[in-house]
């Protein structure tokens, strides 16, 4: 990993690869770091998260992979960022100190989502017990109202969290809401957050407003295609941009 390096462009949500029999298995990580990397011109993953069912994993599982990544990232990737998020705690916090442990480049919780926190203090209050446990590491934000069904705005969370959260750099911002994304975005200029945007078929409109990086699965394997549409967009080639993200949505249905 590339220590200090700020977390932008693309990141890949990895997949867990597992055995016939239902097993995690460890055996193909190094072949599928390779392949983002040369393949995919991808040099950041998110680890456990939604693409990746850490939250169907056992703990155990989840510790495998995040060491695995990390072990075989070194060198290769520049951030792997760990999703340690859980409905339980303690688990949660453990996570993160594993992470941490291991030398991870970050990590990123989700909102609790069977007994949910129902305002803006009650989601900040958690995330701070988790990113305490990983003093030093960046902490992310992963919002996901569409599966979480906690629909706390990010712009209000926001609001003096690095009072609260020292080690805050950012969102993983996984909603079609573009306005509140905007709004972040607008409102925290000065902090430098990264604002990672994770619905993929949009990834442009996301651009628009001013995201610097976006975490998806189809960037396992659309990340060289997703690269050009970013390159296009700054040029600014819109009328290309706009090809590269068609392409994007009609490969994601496929």
């Amino acid at each position: 990993m590339t220590p200090g390096k700020k977390l932008e462009g693309l990141v890949a949500a990895t997949i867990t690869p597992m055995t016939p029999d239902g097993q995690v298995n460890l055996s193909v990580i190094r072949q599928y770091v390779d392949y983002l990397v040369s393949e995919q011109n991808v040099k950041n993953i998110f680890v456990n998260g939604t693409t990746g069912e850490g939250l169907s994993l056992s703990i155990q599982e989840r510790k495998q992979l995040a060491e695995e990544w990390v072990r075989q990232g070194k060198d290769k990737l520049d951030h792997v960022i760990v999703h340690v998020g859980a409905l339980s705690l303690p688990e949660s916090q453990d996570l993160a100190r594993h992470a941490a442990a291991i030398g991870a480049s970050g990590i990123a919780v989700i909102a609790p989502f069977f007994f949910k926190p129902t305002n803006k203090d009650e989601l900040v209050a958690f995330l701070q017990k988790v990113a305490s446990e990983a003093s030093g590491v960046p902490f992310y934000y992963y919002h996901i109202p569409p599966l979480t069904g906690v629909k706390i705005r990010v712009e209000e969370l926001l609001d003096g969290i690095r009072e609260q959260i020292p080690t805050f750099q950012g969102v993983k911002f996984s909603d079609t809401d573009l306005l509140d994304l905007a709004q972040c975005i607008n409102k925290n200029e000065s902090e430098q957050f990264a604002f990672l945007y994770g619905v993929d078929e949009q990834l442009l409109g996301a651009l628009a407003v001013g995201a610097n990086g976006a975490v998806g699965s189809t960037y396992n394997y659309l990340g060289r295609k997703t690269n050009l549409m970013l390159q296009a967009f700054a040029k600014p080639d819109h009328a290309l941009a706009q090809k590269y993200q068609v392409l994007v949505l009609h490969r994601r249905k496929l």
